[in-house]
């Protein structure tokens, strides 16, 4: 479970149950919501999940990395396939860049922060809604939401281009049933963190 371009919350504990049911094991790749997750404005999958992976950097505004969390059953062969034989040596100063991004995570400024980001994603889909463009779920309850582009006749590759020309960045990304070519699109995704 996870996404990048889902615009509303995920029921993790759904998702468990379901894995449940069948056997299967719950894994979700949080690391576009990170930062949501770790000021509490966004659904938590760590209780509900067997692993869970995220990036450091993203909305948890740390150094480039990644972190894998999982139930205590499952360290030993985890650690055990990571290290030596997928991650080397340590980085210190990055281990160290780590600390210091999940230590400003406990502050409330950076909930304060993430609770602006929610909101400026709110407010900037029902600003181009009223403009007259489509955003796919309807709305947006993350910092992440997904425009349809096919109202105002421009690709998503076009868009993308554009305000990448303006020094604003997008990623071109498909639309449920997206008629055009994978890498055209015929939406883009937007975020709100600065």
């Amino acid at each position: 479970a996870g996404a990048s371009a889902f615009a509303l919350k995920i029921d993790f504990e759904r998702l468990a149950k379901i894995a449940k049911s069948v056997g299967a094991y719950l894994m979700v790749d949080m690391a576009h919501y990170a930062g949501l997750i770790a000021a509490g404005v966004y659904p938590n999958p760590v209780p509900h999940a067997d692993f869970v992976t995220t990036t450091t950097h993203k909305s948890l505004r740390g150094p480039r990395g990644g972190v894998i969390l999982m139930k205590s059953e499952y360290e030993k062969p985890i650690n055990s396939a990571i290290f030596p034989g997928i991650q080397g040596g340590p980085l210190m100063h990055v281990i160290a860049a780590k600390a210091v991004a999940f230590k400003e995570a406990l502050s409330p400024e950076f909930k304060e922060y993430q609770q602006k980001v929610v909101e400026n994603a709110r407010v900037l889909a029902e600003t181009l809604v009223k403009r007259g463009l489509r955003i796919v779920s309807g709305r947006t309850e993350s910092h992440v939401m997904l425009v349809d582009l096919r109202a105002k006749n421009i690709t998503g590759k076009a868009a993308e281009a554009a305000l990448g020309a303006a020094h604003i960045t997008v990623n071109k990304n498909a639309i449920p049933n997206d008629p055009e070519k994978p890498f055209v699109t015929s939406g883009i995704r937007l975020g709100s963190p600065a």
